[in-house]
């Protein structure tokens, strides 16, 4: 009886030798790289750098943004009632000054308070200015017309309204009345006491939306 020989083509061949295996398992459990992910830094970078500047401008504008309440005017001001660095106070006559100087105040009246002879009233040595507060904020509040007597003089303009009311060109809310107001009597020489945020607020409230007030209004006023 003849043996055949393990090479010989007759005999079936194993699929897989043990070499085969044993270098098969050698290339597994070796490092291999990462050949499909191809990851790149530079999108990550870009990742983290939008999320940095996202949080920055939620955080800027959670401190800065005032509620986007339009009353808001100054931007230091920390708002919410959190905790913080406390609030800037603001000078009313520096504000004040600001606003005449900006609005149609200055241009009327001029930033020397002496207005334009025949046609605006002066503000200097003025008693509607240094005199009663009241009527001096419903003149800025809501505008006056008619003739008017100021330091011996007749004028007959029409000054316009500025506060929140109907008719309005400005808005000004009640603290911009009392700033203004506040640097008028104190200016150009003037020596009368400042207007408060809270008497503004409350004849504004009595008044409501008033028309031009006129000076035979004014004088019945007590």
């Amino acid at each position: 009886m003849s043996f055949l020989s393990p090479s010989d083509p007759r005999v079936d061949q194993a699929a897989v030798t043990d070499e085969s295996v044993i270098s098969a398992h050698e290339k597994l459990l070796g490092v291999q790289p990462d050949e499909k992910g191809h990851y790149r830094l530079a999108p990550l970078n870009v990742l983290f750098f939008l999320s940095g500047l996202i949080m920055f401008g939620g955080t800027y504008l959670g401190r800065y943004a005032g509620y986007f309440d339009p009353r808001v005017y100054n931007e230091n001001v920390l708002h919410g009632g959190g905790s913080g660095e406390a609030p800037v106070a603001i000078d009313p006559i520096a504000l004040g000054k600001k606003l005449f100087n900006n609005a149609a105040c200055n241009a009327c009246h001029q930033a020397t308070g002496l207005g334009l002879p025949g046609a605006i009233p002066p503000l200097v040595n003025s008693d509607w200015v240094t005199g009663s507060d009241e009527k001096l904020i419903r003149i800025l509040l809501h505008g006056l017309q008619g003739p008017i007597k100021v330091a011996g003089v007749d004028y007959n303009s029409a000054m316009p309204a500025f506060g929140r009311v109907a008719g309005s060109g400005f808005n000004w809310s009640d603290d911009k009345i009392a700033a203004v107001l506040t640097y008028i009597r104190q200016e150009w020489g003037n020596q009368a006491s400042g207007v408060s945020v809270e008497k503004v607020t409350a004849i504004h409230a009595k008044e409501g939306d008033h028309k031009p007030w006129t000076v035979v209004e004014l004088e019945k006023l007590p």
